[in-house]
């Protein structure tokens, strides 16, 4: 059936996409080696690609409920292809803001919401696994991403890898993108004789009565804590390990492990939600994250960051379908394109945030141990803000 298609197809855009939104980490010491810059300055270039991409996923959300799936990918895989491209051709640290920061996000920012939201109109019910699956996309393409940009930037230099990234990209996405076609426009998810009652009611909430509940700000509020926590240590794992002692080519299959540790989560808590409930699996994660981060400041070797890799990934992974069913479960069908862009803003502010104050506290302080202190205590803040999320249980239209 076409709907199993299409997560496929999503699962292919996810990996392809976020792999390359993960390798940053592993262009991060190339890139500050030729031109020169501190860490703060190399970590704002991907905090400014976050906050761009804050702005452009309501854009993205706003595109896919007018124009469908098909145009919206498209241009998606266009952008993330030539963004890379350019970014191979730089000649100066400043356009790294144009080439990477500006494309790259108007290419990426909207891919998750969009998809998340479409798989959310396919599959109106038992959706948690489906989520699971195209979610553990970026996870696939984490631990082949990682490894692959390592290697390609040993050989042949950071330039000539991102001309070879943007041609996979590019002979990736675009066919896909061309097998989609829009979704249905009306989606009931409860059969016609209830859909007066419940859908009306807490399954079918417009932005402007979403705006209204305290559970739509504290999602918010979740999104950013635990995104500054998860982006922090994917955008400075690799030059923290490295920093250490630890081999490159290693350093980098460290995102790999947690890539790999992100898909069991995205599988495994994914299924898990359609029973134990969205919101006590997305407690479970956060909770998980923070203790993970407290692991890691005690991690000095390889084995140890290698446990940290996988419990802090299943973790990181696991917020992926727990997010998108939560705020599905809670805000209904009919808007959640456009709800769930406006919630994002929160996850990509979050990752702007945190790998700019950690790079510069490391740029302060030598170490990175406060920055991997202060994300643990966001995640657990985080956890305690999962506690008040309530679904409405009578909203009129």
């Amino acid at each position: 059936q076409y709907n199993w298609l299409l997560v496929v197809i999503l699962f292919i855009f996810g990996m392809v996409s976020f792999g390359l939104r993960f390798s940053f980490s592993v262009f991060f010491k190339s890139l500050q080696a030729e031109f020169n810059l501190s860490r703060t300055s190399i970590s704002t270039v991907f905090s400014m690609y976050m906050l761009l991409s804050a702005l452009f996923v309501i854009v993205g959300g706003w595109a896919l409920d007018r124009y469908g799936e098909k145009k919206v990918f498209l241009l998606a895989g266009f952008f993330v292809s030539l963004s890379l491209m350019l970014t191979s051709r730089i000649t100066a640290s400043w356009q790294l803001y144009l080439t990477y920061s500006f494309l790259f996000a108007v290419g990426t920012s909207s891919v998750y919401v969009n998809s998340m939201s479409t798989v959310s109109r396919w599959f109106p019910k038992g959706k948690g696994f489906a989520l699971g699956i195209v979610t553990s996309g970026p996870s696939i393409g984490m631990i082949f991403f990682s490894p692959i940009s390592a290697f390609l930037i040993s050989h042949y230099g950071w330039r000539n890898s991102y001309s070879i990234l943007s041609l996979i990209a590019f002979f990736t996405m675009i066919p896909c993108s061309l097998v989609l076609r829009k979704s249905h426009t009306k989606v009931n998810p409860l059969p016609d004789d209830t859909k007066k009652e419940k859908v009306g009611k807490s399954y079918g909430l417009s932005p402007s009565q979403a705006v209204r509940m305290s559970s739509f700000w504290l999602m918010i509020g979740i999104l950013f804590l635990l995104s500054a926590c998860a982006y922090c240590v994917l955008t400075h794992i690799v030059p923290h390990a490295i920093d250490i002692g630890i081999d490159p080519i290693k350093a980098a299959s460290l995102l790999s492990l947690i890539g790999f540790g992100g898909l069991l989560g995205r599988l495994g808590m994914g299924r898990a939600s359609d029973s134990i409930g969205s919101k006590i699996g997305m407690l479970i994660a956060a909770l998980r994250m923070g203790a993970s981060m407290l692991w890691l400041m005690g991690s000095f070797n390889l084995w140890m960051l290698y446990v940290f890799s996988m419990i802090f990934g299943f973790a990181f992974g696991a917020t992926a379908p727990l997010n998108a069913a939560l705020i599905g479960d809670t805000f209904g069908l009919r808007h959640i394109g456009l709800i769930m862009a406006i919630i994002e803003i929160g996850w990509e502010s979050g990752a702007a945030f945190g790998p700019a104050l950690a790079g510069y506290i490391f740029d302060i302080t030598g170490s990175y141990s406060k920055a991997f202190f202060g994300t643990a205590i966001a995640s657990f803040f985080g956890a305690l803000l999962i506690i008040q999320i309530k679904r409405p249980s009578d909203i009129s239209e």
